[in-house]
């Protein structure tokens, strides 16, 4: 079986979400920041008319935050929780057809509770591209905090 994926990089590492997931691929433009928003969500933004909240998925997998966004920076408009979000990414490099046989399950010794939302590591040419399960990015808590967010803004 052939898997479609939407590849984007995250600190020098290639991460990769089912293209049916992602319902659009935008540059970066103007976050309003929410006071009391969760500590991933960096704001809200206007996306066609809709409010839109923003996870900086850098700060969500507890890594460093970028000083300041580039002209490759993204936000990935996906489906998570039966909510529209936007996910900062440091780039969206390429669509990518991937077997399923090339296609691993997480090993249990990197498999933690934190990081339950890895599907899998798909073997691309001489990478390996981490495929998240976005319906476990956020944990139940978690989604229910995002949920409040746009009617803060």
């Amino acid at each position: 079986m052939e898997n479609q994926v939407v590849v984007f990089n995250l600190a020098d590492e290639h991460y990769g979400v089912e293209i049916a997931a992602v319902d659009g691929i935008i540059k970066m433009q103007a976050i309003t920041v929410v006071p009391r928003a969760p500590h991933f969500v960096e704001g809200v933004t206007n996306l066609r008319g809709e409010v839109l909240p923003v996870i900086d998925l850098r700060t969500r997998f507890g890594m460093v935050k970028v000083e300041a966004y580039t002209n490759d920076t993204r936000i990935v408009v996906v489906e998570l929780g039966g909510q529209k979000v936007g996910m900062i990414v440091d780039a969206v490099t390429q669509v990518l057809r991937i077997q399923s046989e090339s296609i691993e399950p997480p090993a249990p010794i990197v498999t933690t509770l934190d990081s339950a939302f890895i599907r899998g590591i798909a073997k691309v040419d001489e990478r390996l591209v981490i495929l998240l399960d976005l319906t476990r990015v956020l944990s139940l808590e978690e989604k229910k905090d995002l949920q409040a967010v746009p009617a803060l803004a």
